[in-house]
This record gives structure tokens, sequence and C-alpha cells, in this order.
């Protein structure tokens, strides 16, 4: 999935633009620079302290390492989430959430974690009335200030590129 709502796909029309590029002023998205996990060797993406708070297992918080900055791996068949330098810090199953990006078939794992939206609710709006509202509901909150992507997106940053990219696959599947 998209690891950014800043994606040229999402910045089609001047309206997008500036909707989106607001919300990344909020998450601008970074790279854990040349770290990479330390499982599957793919490089990680920067996020807070904070987005681990909110989302580790309440069990598992006082386990959470006194950094400010961990990564985020993004690859979908690897079950680490966080980790520092040659560190893994915590799995799929130390989180309070399901983590969409990692499950890319499960149709119920979210993919907007402020507003719930997931690919089966996109899909189901998509045949129901032949689009869906997802980004501009999405963008509408985010406008309002409504977006809370650092601390409910186990990416910790804005999820507008992987609402994009669910959008553009249900729709390719819906039309052939």
């Amino acid at each position: 999935m998209s690891e950014s709502c800043c994606s040229p796909q999402s910045k089609s029309t001047q309206s997008q633009k500036t909707e989106t590029e607001s919300c990344c002023e909020l998450h601008p998205p970074q790279v854990c620079g040349p770290t990479k996990c330390p499982q599957c060797q793919g490089l990680g993406k920067t996020v807070k302290r904070i987005t681990l708070g909110s989302l580790i297992k309440p069990e598992k918080r006082s386990f959470i390492p006194s950094y400010d900055e961990f990564c985020f791996c993004r690859n979908p068949q690897c079950d680490v989430v966080y980790f520092r330098p040659e560190k893994i810090i915590f799995r799929k199953n130390d989180l309070s959430v399901r983590v969409g990006i990692k499950e890319p078939n499960d149709p119920m794992a979210p993919v907007c974690y402020c507003f719930d939206w997931t690919p089966h609710k996109i899909r189901s709006q998509i045949k129901t009335i032949g689009n869906t509202t997802a980004l501009d509901e999405i963008k509408a909150q985010v406008k309002a200030g409504n977006c809370y992507c650092e601390i409910t997106n186990p990416q910790g940053s804005c999820c507008l590129g992987n609402v994009n990219k669910i959008i553009t696959e249900v729709t390719a599947k819906e039309v052939v």
C-alpha cells in the first residue's frame, strides 16, 4: 500500500491537492533512514513514540523503550510492526488494532483508522451507488481538524494514499 497521501495519484485536482497537502503537513511521511527491518530487511518508516503508546496493548506498553522515534515495517508479509536498528520491538499480535497494511487480503482490515473505512465498506459503497465518498468524507474531516492519524494509524501518518490505492484496486476489479 502507499505510504503517503502525498502520492501524485492523490493530487489529481487542485482542491484535492490543497486538502491532501494540509493533511501531509500534519503527518509528513518520513523514511527511517537506511534502517532496515531486522526480519525482512525492508526499509522502515519513521513513527513517533505516541503512535506506539496509543496502539500497543496495555500489558505491553511497559516494554516500549525510551526513544522518541521508531521504525514501522511496511512489508505485508512480515509480522514485525515496530523496530529500532537491529532490534524487533513489537509484532502484529502486540497491537490493540489490526494493521491493515499487513493484511492486504482482508476486506475488514482498516484502511482509515480515524473514520472507520475498510476495503469492504469502500467496495460496498461502489457496488451500491457506483462510487465511494470515502476520500471526500475523510478530506472534509481532515479539513475540520478531526484527523488523528499519528495516534490511530499504525503507520503514524495520513491514510489517504492507502485509501486511494484501495479505491483504485476496487474500481479496477468492478470494471473488469
